[in-house]
């Protein structure tokens, strides 16, 4: 109701509320119904009311299954940046924070880190080169770049890995390892239409004079008639249907000249939420008895 409220408004005040509207009174637009009291006072002075009310209940009519509409990505304000066997992390901590998922794929695995709130790009390069260390004994990290090397480590005959006197696994063949990809996931707003429904709607104007009546109703009946669908404030299309329109002088004795509209509005029932955008894809390959032969992150 508020979005034809403000459509409206904008009809009848064609060049903003500084200037003269449509007729050149004054008018008030407004949802819900008048009150009596300040109606006949700004009749009274020559002002048009315009009011806006659900005439009846409304009825259900979705057709489809719920599904989801990617409404905005946000940028992200984090970069990662591959060169030779190191990984830079720059940009920027996002102000106020926002999720970044940073991403470095090696060799078809995926190693990736959320980023907190306290996060600084050197302590980011620092848990990226923990994650991958892991599997490439050899990486390591220098303020906000991470080297990455593979690396042999040293045991035993028995089988014990050998540290040194800082309890450091003592490795050996330091080999370079190239990062295939490196990338950086904001988030996005993501909106699901859950259902729809049918409204009708009674635009009201009341005023002073048959003039001002026929002046406002026409700018608003001209105006809608060229809209198909109005953009509500989720985003989403909102179907506007005119069903027809009544003059009333009915209340001539108080100097009221009426004329009601009705529109039908088929709007959705939505609901929005953050989500992470996608950094990094897993595929499985399966033989024709569903047992796994391969899989790999891209």
């Amino acid at each position: 109701m508020d979005t034809l409220v403000a459509k409206i408004a904008g009809v009848v005040y064609p060049n903003g509320t500084s200037q003269p509207p449509v007729g050149g009174a004054g008018v008030r637009v407004y949802p819900g119904w008048p009150i009596a009291p300040q109606l006949t006072a700004d009749i009274a002075l020559g002002i048009v009311h315009v009011s806006v009310f659900p005439a009846g209940p409304d009825r259900n009519v979705t057709r489809y299954a719920p599904k989801q509409h990617v409404m905005a990505v946000h940028p992200p304000t984090l970069t990662l940046v591959g060169s030779a066997n190191t990984v830079t992390v720059g940009g920027a901590m996002p102000s106020p924070f926002r999720p970044h998922n940073m991403a470095v794929l090696i060799e078809g695995r995926a190693f990736i880190y959320p980023v907190q709130a306290l996060d600084t790009l050197t302590t980011i390069a620092s848990s990226l080169a923990a994650l991958i260390g892991a599997v490439y004994p050899g990486t390591s990290s220098s303020g906000p770049v991470v080297s990455i090397n593979d690396a042999d480590l040293v045991f035993t005959s028995g089988g014990m890995q050998v540290v040194d006197g800082q309890s450091d696994a003592i490795i050996a063949n330091v080999a370079p390892v190239p990062p295939s990809v490196a990338r950086v996931g904001s988030t996005g707003t993501v909106t699901t239409e859950w259902e729809r429904q049918a409204q009708l709607f009674r635009i009201t104007v009341w005023a002073p004079d048959c003039s001002s009546r026929k002046a406002v109703g026409d700018a608003i009946k001209v105006a809608l008639a060229q809209i198909s669908f109005l953009t509500m404030v989720d985003g989403f299309g909102a179907r506007i249907l005119y069903k027809g329109n009544r003059l009333s002088d009915e209340a001539e004795k108080e100097r009221i000249y009426r004329r009601d509209f009705t529109y039908e509005i088929e709007y959705a029932t939505t609901a929005s939420q953050e989500i992470a955008t996608v950094v990094a894809t897993a595929v499985q390959f399966e033989d024709m008895q569903g047992g796994l032969i391969a899989s790999r992150t891209y």
